[in-house]
Order: C-alpha cells, then structure tokens, then sequence
C-alpha cells in the first residue's frame, strides 16, 4: 500500500505487522481441510498526514459479504445495546414527533437486529444489507431490507424511491469499506438535508491503549480517531457534531454527524476526546511506536500458558469464533493439538473449522460435556456478558481464560479474576 486511501498521501508507517492470515470469517466445511487456503497479509499502517491508520485492501467487501458468517442477534448484550440506542436517537432526531412522516435507514443492517427495534415503534424503515443470508433473516423477522452495498449511486436510488432518511445508523460498517470517500458521500445521499447520521465504530485509542490488535483483520480495512473521522465525514459533505465513548467491541466511538450546511458548532465532547488523542500521541508517531512489542507480549504469554497447560495434560478448548479470535489463533500459530476445539451458538458455523488454524468449532453443550479445565473466551470483549453464561463452569472446577488485554484467568470457583 503506497497511498492512504483518504487522503492520498505516500507518507505511510508501519505499526504492527502481523503475517498472514485468512480472511477471518471464511470458516472451512470439513471436505475443504484438503485444499489450499489463501492467507494475505496483514499488516497495519498510518498516514502521517491524515492519521488514518489502514491496511491494504487485499480483499472486496464482496468476497467477505454476500454470504456472512455473523449474525448480530446472537449476542444477548449487543442486542439490547441496539434497543437502547433506538430509544436514544430517536429522541435525538425527533423521530416520535414525526410519525408515520419518519424514516430511518441502516446500512449494514445484518439479521435486523436493531431495526426491529424501529418497526416496534411504528416507524418506517429499511436496511440495507449485502450480505444474502442474514439480509433472508432481517426479512423473515418482519425488517425490511435491500440486499446492496452502499454507494452514493444506491443512497440516491433509495432517496428517490424512499424519501430521506431522517436518521441514517451506520454500526460498525464504517471500517468495513475500502472507498471511505464514495461510502460516506452515500450516507449523505441517504439523509435528510437536516437530518441525523449515527456511526459506531472502534476507537483506535483503546485498541492501542488496551493491545486490542485481534481486531485488526481484513475486514476491517480502517482504523479511526476522531480526529481522522472527522475528515472522513468532511469527504461526503458531513460534520461530525457530537461523540460518544462506548465500552462495546472493547472501546467504540459513536459519532454524530449531520449534513455540514446545518451542522453548526460541535460539542463540547468532541474536544475532550481529541484532546485524549492528541496526548495519547495519535497524531504523532509516538503514539505508535510501542504497539507492536506490547502485541508480541500477548502471543508470548498465552503461547506459554496453552503449552505449559498441555503438558500438565489439562484441556483447554475455545469459547466463541469470532473474527478477532481468528486473528489471535493465527498470529499465535494455535492448532488442535493447544485448543481443541471452540464452540459458538451460531448454529452456521456448527461442523466447520477456523480458517487457517483448522480447529473444530462445535455446539456450546459440547464444553459441559465434556468439562475441560480451561475455555478460552475468544470474544473478550464479552467478557461480563460471558462470565455469566459461563458460570456452569464453575461446577467441576474449570476457568475461564481471557488473552486481551492481557492473559487473564478467571478462577471459576468464585468467578473471581486472577492473573497468571
């Protein structure tokens, strides 16, 4: 990658560079263990000028999306982070008080998850999802949804046939599209020249600050501060007007943009978190300097840990196949014979294997069961949600083990946190 993709500039550094690896939710069937696996690289960098950190774009939104191993509702706590927001933002943009005049849309809607909240209230709605299976879902649950990528040329096609969206929520999408430029300027297409547009998106302060680098894979082709969002949104012809901090994927940002002619002054909030930045040192390269030592740490310790487990002859099996743990599997070289298996409730990924790691993943019943010594929780971010469903654990002595930020064992007996 020779040019940042926002601003064009060649002045790219590296930060951390993690080898190859698999798109992380290409999730193997059982007579594909046999064939050959691509991997790409992935290696992250930042644009000195812009500070837009990013890695090349190796693979399309199209090879990863049209059909999408991630189903939104099967997260108990992301699911009621949705129905919150719901109520929030249409307070924000007044949606009540418009009636069956409102509109929202959301891009990268997945199974509805969130948008069912919105036809609960009575207000109009539509998702726009490209991938073909969960959009089926959104659709069976009563959401209706557009299987498309966002592009100004389908924000306006929507806007022709829809109206303007007086609220437009894009969770979690904005690091999943390599032209930020033409995505942005289709989220304007979208929203009403005095309306509301809602983004989530994690923090690279806290992925930094918190050695969050599992997050780092090829979906997600940027990494944002404020400070470099804001000159993304400036791209389309939005501006940014209120932030929130939010604990979610271990530290997001939720940005409040609106069109710029209406925009006005930003809050007070916007400030106090590029302030946060500029001291972390994000907007120089000091901030980045030390990120790759802390990530090799991690790979170190949970390494020893899996090794010296297997040698005491205890079992240690994955909790979860999430995106990030594919990252961590394969920048660590973890194999069957360190994890045994994971399990997940999504029923999709029953019967297939972790790409690149080949480790089986399973049914939960499997870990009561089988009671394995320790489960390793892939999805750390979950951890308070996941602490709780796992509490069973606890009955023949396991513990649960959490690699990020650092190695963490919780002690099952009382569920309370230990380190080793």
């Amino acid at each position: 990658m020779t040019r940042c993709r926002l601003c064009g500039s060649e002045a790219m550094t590296s930060v951390v560079d993690l080898g190859a690896t698999p798109p992380c939710e290409s999730f193997l069937a059982a007579d594909q263990l046999d064939q050959p696996e691509p991997a790409y690289p992935l290696h992250l960098r930042v644009c000195t000028e812009c500070w837009l950190a990013q890695i090349p774009p190796l693979i399309t939104p199209e090879d990863t999306f049209k059909e999408y191993a991630y189903f939104s509702s099967y997260s108990t706590s992301w699911v009621e982070h949705a129905r919150t927001f719901v109520a929030e933002a249409a307070a924000r943009a007044g949606l009540e008080a418009k009636g069956q005049d409102a509109f929202v849309v959301e891009v990268a809607s997945n199974d509805g998850y969130l948008l069912k909240h919105v036809v609960d209230r009575g207000i109009r709605c539509l998702g726009i999802e490209p991938s073909v299976n969960v959009g089926a879902a959104a659709r069976e649950a009563g959401v209706p949804t557009l299987t498309e990528f966002l592009s100004p040329d389908t924000g306006s096609a929507v806007r022709a046939e829809h109206g303007p969206a007086d609220l437009v929520v894009a969770n979690n999408v904005y690091a999943h599209i390599p032209d930020v430029v033409g995505f942005t300027q289709g989220l304007r297409a979208l929203v009403a020249d005095d309306g509301w547009v809602s983004i989530e998106v994690q923090h690279l302060l806290t992925l930094i600050e918190e050695n969050q680098y599992d997050t780092i894979y090829h979906e997600h082709f940027q990494y944002y501060t404020v400070a470099s969002a804001i000159r993304a949104l400036a791209s389309g012809g939005l501006t940014l007007v209120d932030v929130e901090l939010l604990p979610t994927h271990g530290g997001s940002i939720r940005l409040w943009a609106r069109p710029a002619e209406v925009a006005g002054e930003p809050s007070r909030r916007v400030a106090e978190v590029l302030d946060r930045e500029k001291a972390a040192g994000l907007q120089e390269l000091s901030g980045y300097t030390e990120f790759s030592t802390r990530v090799a740490k991690v790979r170190r310790d949970l390494l020893r840990f899996l090794i010296e487990a297997a040698e005491r002859g205890e079992t240690v099996v994955g909790y979860g196949a999430p995106g990030k743990g594919n990252t961590l599997l394969n920048h660590c070289g973890i194999r069957p014979d360190l994890l045994t298996y994971t399990v997940d409730r999504n029923p999709y990924k029953h019967g297939r294997f972790t790409p690149g790691t080949r480790i089986p993943i399973l049914p939960p019943e499997r870990i009561a069961a089988d009671k394995p010594d320790y489960v390793l929780v892939l999805p750390w971010n979950l951890r308070d949600e996941l602490i709780e469903q796992l509490s069973f654990v606890h009955d023949w002595g396991g513990r649960l083990v959490f690699p990020i930020p650092e190695l963490s064992i919780v002690e099952a007996t009382s569920l309370e946190e230990g380190t080793e």
